[in-house]
């Protein structure tokens, strides 16, 4: 399985998280089952540092909205699409942000609209050129 596929089962994963009523691990372990064993690590990191520091991730994110946006005005997909990628620039390192950008623009081309990959775009390139400030900001957030 490709690391693409996995992507896609992680942000299937955040959508049905925040749009199910059913407890997030009982997803998560669900679909975990159905993923290779040498690709449940990076599924179980990305999908449980989205949860685990959502609030932050989020904050992030609305500073990059435009005026008068919410992160709940958008769709779901692209939020998830979002927060999928601004977990894995803050704190998957290995994964080089051009890798991270064109896979979540081509997930938000594919489960949203083409529309939603410009808008992704634009807001994820936003973030990399102030990911290490950005990074620093999460990082002592962590440690108060």
């Amino acid at each position: 399985m490709s690391r693409r596929q996995v992507r896609e089962k992680i942000l299937q994963t955040l959508y049905q998280v925040d749009l199910n009523p059913e407890p997030a691990e009982k997803v998560i372990e669900r679909v975990k089952k159905s993923l290779p064993e040498d690709e449940r690590a990076f599924f179980g990191r990305v999908v449980g540092g989205v949860l685990t520091h959502m609030d932050r991730l989020d904050a992030v994110l609305s500073d990059f909205l435009k005026k008068g946006w919410s992160l709940y005005r958008l769709a779901v997909v692209d939020r998830a699409v979002l927060r999928m990628a601004l977990y894995e620039l803050m704190f998957e390192e290995e994964i080089p942000p051009g890798v991270t950008l064109n896979e979540a623009v081509e997930l938000a081309k594919a489960y949203s609209t083409e529309e939603s990959g410009k808008f992704v775009n634009g807001v994820l390139g936003a973030i990399v050129e102030k990911q290490k400030e950005i990074r620093e900001r999460l990082t002592k957030e962590e440690l108060e």
